[in-house]
This record gives C-alpha cells, structure tokens and sequence, in this order.
C-alpha cells in the first residue's frame, strides 16, 4: 500500500486477525510492504488502495528474556525507572546487568538493608546503570517523584491505594497521617476534586516530594503539613475519613487520630499481624482504644493486603467510630 495509508491499513489487517506480526514490515520509496497470514478477499484489500503482492521482509528477532539471559527468573521491583534487587543475592552483579535490557529500566539499585528507621529508608547501593536515586513513578494515572534512598515506598500497594480512594465520597475532609510522598492522597485529591485532603509526614525529604508531587499532578486540594503526626493531629479537627499506614506502630496514634475525627467517621487502620490470628487481637485493640478516648467503634471490613513474612500478613481493618 502507499507510504500514507501504512498505519490504516496496519490496524485494519490486525482487527481482521491476519497481520503477521512474526516478520518486520518492508518498505520503498512509494510503498509499505505489510506480512499476512492469510489471503484476503477482493472486499478486505479494498481499503486504503492496498493490493496482494510478493516479497521478502526480515523475520522479526525476539528479544531475549531475563530468564534466557540469566537462566532462572530473578526476583526484582521496578518503580519508574529504577530496578531494586537484593544487593546481597549472589548473583546481583548479574542480575543487574540483565534488567538495563528491559526499556523502561535506567538505573539497578541493590537494597542493602530491609526498610528501617523513623523515616522507613533502606540502605540502597547502584549496581548498575545511571548513578541515581531519584525517579517519576505513574500509577493508577498519578505521577509521583521520589528518592528511594530518603523516602519509603511501595508499589505493591497500588490496588489498596486504590480501593481506598474509591470510598472517598465528595466534600470529604481526608487526613492522611503518615503520607509519605502522597501515594494515598495525590490519588484522593485527584479522584475526588472537591475533597479537601490533609497530608502530614515527618520526614522533611518526604514533604518535599510530596508538595511537588500536588504540583505534577495540578491539585489545588491538597494541603501538606510537616511534623509529628501527634503534633500535626492537634491542628486537624472534623476529619470524615483517616489514613493510618503505618503498620507496626499506628496503634501508638489512635488517641490522636479520634480526636481529629468528627463525632463520626471512618478510619483505616493498617496493622502487622499473625497469620492465625489476623485481626481480632487487633480489632480488641482498637475496641479498647476507642472507649479510652470516648469513642465507639464498628468495624465494616477486614482486609489482607498483602504477605508481610513468613507467618506474618499486613492488615487493613476499615471502621467507623463515634462519639459517645
């Protein structure tokens, strides 16, 4: 076909199922050459001035996989454009040279230590690629931009982050105590414009991020606060809905988190706990907590958000508390 009806017709023969995607397409000066697998009819050829001929065109070459490199499937995360493996597994080295052949990969960053300290950072090393640390992750049509060497997060929570913020209903005051860079509230603000999102963390590197982060995505709906959540929480009253992803010591906020609620609203609450036993301890907990602080509770939904360690899950419980 001419050169200026090529993509017409490209789409046209893959919606019939007869494009052969196993060769590349040939070309001259005047025309495309587009393999086929099968013949068409008079009908089919009509469109965009295309007619049956024959020629040779080059097989197209498979590119190679991490498991045809390396010979086993290796275990990695990718945020944005940066890979992260175990700097420890003892073929990192390999590893890491193998991801720079996937597209998107840039930079291959070896987690040295497990996340730790007050400000959940990890000791990460560059094993191969550009020297950095910094990257612009998308997820669920928000662009974050972060340091994974100053910052904590995770991409294995995006459909937690999501079900959450389906739940946000308009004109909803939402205040995410430990926000990091704004996964959870960037996706609130967004999703529910008129919402009026409150983000807090400590970790001044976070908080930098984050008001960039209410930038990239153009929300006006965000408001960013820095310190500790105990302190931050005597500035929020009359919140509807609280964030509390801080899973091994969120329970150490309760008190404050139910005084910036209203007489009623919502809290989710995330939790590390036994796989026997994955939230009634912690729902006795929050029971007890509330009615130290003069509040109720009732609990709408439990949730494994994911598998922690061995024995061990992270937890969501959902629940509405109220004034007494």
């Amino acid at each position: 076909m001419p050169k200026n009806s090529g993509e017409t017709v490209r789409r046209y023969l893959l919606s019939l199922n007869a494009l052969d995607s196993g060769f590349s397409i040939g070309r001259d000066e005047q025309y495309l050459y587009i393999p086929i697998i099968r013949q068409l009819t008079d009908e089919e050829l009509a469109i965009g001035g295309a007619k049956l001929t024959e020629c040779e065109t080059e097989p197209v070459q498979k590119k190679a996989s991490l498991e045809d490199i390396l010979g086993f499937q290796p275990s990695y995360e990718t945020i944005g454009s940066i890979a992260i493996i175990d700097a420890l597994d003892m073929n990192a080295k390999q590893i890491a040279e193998a991801l720079l052949t996937l597209k998107h990969v840039k930079t291959v960053l070896g987690a040295a230590t497990p996340v730790t300290g007050e400000y959940r950072t990890r000791e990460l090393v560059v094993l191969a690629g550009e020297l950095n640390t910094e990257t612009i992750y998308i997820e669920n049509g928000c662009r974050y931009k972060l340091d994974l060497s100053q910052v904590y997060f995770s991409p294995r929570l995006s459909t937690e982050r999501m079900r959450v913020a389906a739940q946000v209903k308009d004109r909803e005051k939402v205040f995410d105590m430990f926000a990091g860079v704004g996964p959870f509230s960037i996706l609130i603000a967004k999703r529910s414009p008129d919402s009026h999102v409150i983000a807090s963390d400590k970790n001044p590197v976070a908080i930098k991020y984050l008001k960039e982060n209410a930038r990239l995505n153009r929300l006006s709906n965000v408001e960013v606060l820095e310190g500790d959540a105990h302190e931050v929480a005597k500035t929020v009253e009359n919140a509807d809905r609280i964030l509390m992803n801080l899973p091994h010591s969120a329970h150490e906020f309760l008190g404050s988190a139910l005084r910036s609620l209203r007489d009623r609203g919502t809290i989710h609450f995330y939790a590390i706990a036994p796989d026997d036993d994955p939230f009634s301890a912690t729902i006795g907990m929050l029971r007890a907590a509330a009615l130290e602080n003069g509040f109720d509770i009732q609990v709408a939904n439990t949730h494994i958000v994911r598998s922690y360690s061995p024995h061990r899950y992270n937890t969501c419980i959902d629940f509405s508390a109220w004034r007494l």
